[in-house]
């Protein structure tokens, strides 16, 4: 989720949901040791709980690196052994890693050693033409024998030739049944699964033990950006809790007091309200709301005004649907 899930990302989707962990994009360890801190790890309170997802595969460079996040009030140091991009290839970090379950394993007793906050790793099942039943065990397998008990996994291979990072996220096959059969014979692990889920739905089912397995948690990624609504809906369909759910309309309430203090601090409406875009979606108004936020949002001095008028003009929309709708049954009768 790189240049997507920042700072202000995450406080959005924290006015949709209390429960869930969020996470920060990967940011490499070299990149905490010797870059601008506070901006790649600077965050609000409002985000907790979050977790920091590095990059990297020197165990000393980790471990620094994950003393740093854990110094910022990280809630969870995961490492990041799944991301394709080209550049994860070059460092040789990434989801390279899977070919190497021994440096995996060496990464993360560093880090768990370094820090007191729970130490995950975010994989995948394998790479290019590893088996994924070998490779996937190898690697859980590796970490666990150091100590490391939580696992995310995302139930595609990773193609590190041919395949670009954007094809890799549709092109190989999911196989989701391998992370069952993974939490199956191994149930002292936490084991979570995400790829392709789109819905709370499917994230529902993937909970669900029909079969005798139950994982421990779902991973969303794109269709929690895209579809930020249905986060609304996590606390009380995941979590289990008795709350009502979160809609767009108080979702952006909620964010307001946030959006309002980084404006004050310089920030610009654009680098907030762009992860807002598809609040609205199936929603009477909702092209106008992502025009309202993406034209009048950019411009210089836009404050919460614009988001103001992108919500007026949703409720104005669905009014003009209601009254239409009313008009239509009357007619009918």
């Amino acid at each position: 989720m790189m240049d997507w899930t920042d700072r202000n990302c995450r406080a959005f989707h924290r006015a949709l949901t209390s429960r869930a962990l969020l996470y920060t994009e990967m940011v490499t360890a070299p990149a905490v040791i010797h870059g601008d801190r506070e901006r790649l790890l600077g965050f609000d309170a409002v985000e907790h709980p979050v977790a920091l997802q590095l990059g990297g595969s020197d165990p000393a460079q980790l471990a620094e690196a994950a003393k740093i996040g854990e110094s910022y009030g990280y809630d969870e140091i995961n490492l990041n052994v799944g991301c394709p991009s080209d550049r994860v290839q070059s460092g040789k970090f990434g989801a390279c890693l899977m070919r190497e379950p021994e440096l995996v394993a060496d990464c993360m007793a560093a880090i768990r050693e370094a820090v007191s906050v729970p130490a995950t790793v975010k994989c995948r099942i394998g790479v290019d033409d590893q088996d994924p039943l070998v490779s996937l065990f190898a690697t859980v397998d590796a970490s666990a024998a150091v100590g490391i008990t939580h696992f995310i996994v995302h139930a595609r291979k990773a193609w590190l030739k041919g395949l670009s990072p954007k094809e890799n996220r549709d092109v190989p096959p999911l196989d989701y049944a391998l992370v069952r059969r993974l939490k199956r014979e191994r149930p002292h692990l936490t084991i979570c699964i995400n790829g392709g889920i789109g819905d709370l739905d499917q994230a529902e089912a993937h909970l669900d033990d029909a079969d005798g397995v139950r994982l421990d948690g779902v991973m969303l990624g794109r269709a929690a950006y895209h579809e930020p609504a249905l986060l609304g809906q996590v606390d009380r369909r995941i979590f289990g809790m008795e709350v009502e759910d979160v809609d767009p309309f108080a979702a952006i309430e909620r964010y307001r007091p946030y959006m309002a203090g980084r404006l004050d601090e310089g920030a610009n409406l654009a680098s907030m309200a762009r992860h807002m875009l598809g609040l609205m979606h199936g929603r009477a108004g909702a092209r106008a709301f992502r025009r309202i936020l993406t034209v009048e949002g950019v411009k210089a001095g836009a404050g919460l005004e614009v988001v103001d008028r992108a919500v007026e003009a949703v409720r104005e929309a669905e009014a003009r649907h209601s009254r239409l709708g009313e008009a239509a049954s009357e007619e009918a009768a």
